[in-house]
């Protein structure tokens, strides 16, 4: 009896020096997770082959906003490309256009770039089409 005992008191012993290590490991990717900023993220950018590198916008705001080419808002991007020239040196906007809302957005990157060059000059980033609700969310 005296074995069994020993033994069960030995696995405790190790489960909880586990348990204890698995906590310790938690509370350090949390920690991490929670020291991430926006500076840390890159996403593609709706160009072929660039990215958008939040790193390099450090020490601006920036203004991320879902847009559609498609929708109602749609005159928001001469609104937002004036907001972009007019505090270019305090704020970035990103746009990320997305197809989720009523299908606004059912063009290409390529297409999606060409409308917004064409019908209002757009020169701030933006992002490759997104998923931003469903299934195909990354």
């Amino acid at each position: 009896m005296k074995k069994i005992f020993i033994v069960l008191i030995s696995f405790m012993a190790f489960s909880n020096s586990c348990a204890q290590k698995k906590s310790e490991v938690s509370k350090v990717k949390t920690k991490q997770a929670m020291s991430q900023t926006i500076y840390d993220y890159k996403v593609d950018a709706l160009e072929e082959g660039k990215t958008i590198n939040f790193s390099d916008f450090k020490g601006k705001k920036i203004l991320i906003v879902n847009t559609a080419s498609e929708c109602g808002f749609t005159p928001q991007y001469a609104d937002l490309e004036k907001l972009s020239k007019e505090y270019a040196d305090k704020l970035v906007v990103v746009g990320f256009p997305a197809n989720n809302f009523g299908g606004q957005e059912p063009g290409t990157n390529v297409e999606i770039g060409a409308f917004c060059q064409k019908n209002y000059g757009v020169t701030f980033p933006l992002a490759a089409k997104v998923s931003v609700k469903g299934e195909d969310t990354v």
